[in-house]
């Protein structure tokens, strides 16, 4: 059995670590509970939504069931961080009201009070939002709305003069606003998701809104369009490219929900495909959508993504409790050269997290054995690794939690591809789970692989970050066991890199 090569048992390495048969006594201690990964303490939760840095914080908003762990009564939680890590869930900040549901979209940080909202003289937030009518037997309708909080968002007062952009659709949504400078307006990306299209509108004060142009339909099209995002990326070489990024359900690349980015220029009105640049997807898993990034980062800092780790094929049926849904890591995102072209890296924000010791890996794998343990440990970890192949048709690392149960990552030279193979990995909440997820890799770029190892999800990052693919998983036990593999060939296989344990981002947030 090629799962078991070189195994033997390690079903006593971590006693009553049993995920499935653990009974918590702790909040964020359930089993499969993330413990690196934000994830509300109790009910369901979706779109991340309003990120943005104010005044010392990074602010997660996010979509939010305040009544239970399926859909529904849509409105914003909110969680603060000072290191994009350990977050602290606070009150619902935008609740659901008179039947209009607050759908996803942005917070500002009104600097120079352009809204009139802001008093005092002081900068204020501003969310800019889609309100959701669901239309009890009539029309749906959506529209945007704003609101502004005085006091760091913990509170908000909705604008009297809501909605301030409505084109009587019943499919209009996901507003995305940021600063131009280079036309001195705010801007707004939002979706029309049956027309694959972005409509792009400029406003001086976030309450009158112009249409100054579309983009679209381009790439996938075989879904609704949502979740735009529209972002500054620095570039190899000191330039500066523009990334639009937006959500697709269903018909994405892997099935079910996923996001794919265009590469362009933007003057401030129009957005314009840079010659020759492929369509590309932000992550190549089953479970990443409409990621977002940070409005008003200090200078310092990349620009930075985050996502929701599910998949709208089988989000509601994740044997989760109390709560349903996480996000992604956090991750720095840069353009790099790709030929004539460029391509996102992503780099995910870990190092806060890292426990010592690092372990340090160097391995050789010949023919025969044909794989190595490299470590066993526990999940939350990270392991960073390189591979000199060889002549090998297929090299990489298994995860086991058990002698039964693994996660494969690896590359495949003869097709050539990168992925992860989680069909033995746990239980399943559906025949959509059971899949493997690949993406195309670049001789000329290094077999490299960083991945991160949570309670119910492994997130990797191939080729120097030029391909994200994240994927739930969910084990049996808490256990990893990393055995490196490589399967054809004759000559030698290399392996080196490093590993840490991962500390828990919930310490505190136990104790409540």
């Amino acid at each position: 059995m090629l799962g078991l090569v070189a195994l033997g048992s390690i079903t006593g390495l971590c006693q009553d670590k049993s995920q499935a048969n653990s009974q918590a006594k702790k909040p964020y201690a359930e089993p499969y509970r993330p413990q690196v990964h934000f994830s509300p303490r109790e009910n369901w939760t979706n779109d991340p939504n309003g990120l943005v840095y104010f005044d010392g914080e990074y602010h997660l908003f996010f979509q939010y069931n305040p009544f239970g762990d399926k859909w529904g009564h849509m409105s914003w939680g909110h969680a603060v961080s000072s290191d994009l890590l350990h977050w602290k869930e606070l009150p619902v900040a935008l609740p659901e009201h008179d039947g209009e549901m607050i759908f996803t979209g942005s917070v500002v940080a009104d600097e120079h009070n352009t809204s009139g909202l802001c008093k005092d003289g002081k900068p204020c937030m501003v969310a800019i939002y889609t309100s959701h009518h669901p239309g009890n037997g009539r029309r749906q309708r959506e529209n945007q709305s704003i609101a502004s909080s005085q006091n760091r968002g913990r509170t908000w007062q909705l604008y009297a003069g809501n909605p301030v952009l409505d084109l009587d659709m019943a499919d209009f949504r996901d507003p995305n606003v940021s600063w131009n400078d280079q036309i001195h307006r705010w801007v707004m990306a939002v979706a029309l998701p049956n027309e694959h299209m972005v409509a792009f509108y400029t406003s001086a004060n976030l309450k009158q809104w112009v249409k100054v142009s579309t983009f679209g339909p381009e790439g996938a099209t075989g879904g609704q369009w949502e979740c735009p995002d529209l972002l500054e990326l620095p570039a190899q070489g000191g330039k500066k490219i523009w990334a639009l990024k937006g959500g697709i359900y269903p018909g994405a690349l892997q099935g079910g929900s996923g996001e794919q980015y265009f590469l362009g220029n933007f003057d401030g009105r129009e957005f314009h495909l840079l010659p020759g640049t492929p369509v590309r997807w932000t992550d190549y898993g089953k479970d990443s959508y409409c990621a977002i990034s940070f409005n008003h980062l200090p200078p310092s800092e990349k620009p930075t993504l985050l996502g929701w780790m599910s998949n709208w094929q089988y989000a509601d049926k994740l044997p989760t409790q109390p709560w349903r849904g996480q996000m992604t890591l956090p991750r720095r995102v840069v353009a790099v050269k790709d030929g004539d072209s460029f391509v996102l890296s992503e780099d995910p924000v870990t190092a806060p997290l890292h426990d010592e010791p690092v372990r340090m890996i160097r391995k050789q794998l010949a023919a025969k054995p044909a794989s190595a343990e490299l470590l066993s440990s526990e999940s939350p970890m990270e392991m960073q690794l390189t591979f000199a192949p060889g002549d090998a048709d297929k090299f990489g690392v298994r995860l086991y939690s058990d002698d039964l149960h693994w996660t494969e990552i690896g590359f495949d030279t003869a097709r050539p591809v990168v992925y992860t193979d989680r069909l033995h990995a746990g239980i399943s909440p559906g025949e959509n789970f059971l899949v493997r997820t690949d993406a195309r890799t670049v001789a000329t770029r290094p077999w490299n692989l960083k991945i991160v190892i949570d309670r119910s999800s492994v997130e990797v990052f191939a080729q120097d970050g030029t391909i994200a693919m994240t994927n739930l998983v969910l084990p049996p036990t808490s256990n990893v066991k990393a055995v490196a593999f490589r399967e054809g060939g004759t000559k030698a296989v290399a392996v080196s890199g490093r590993t840490w344990r991962l500390k828990s981002i919930w310490g505190s947030e136990q104790e409540k």
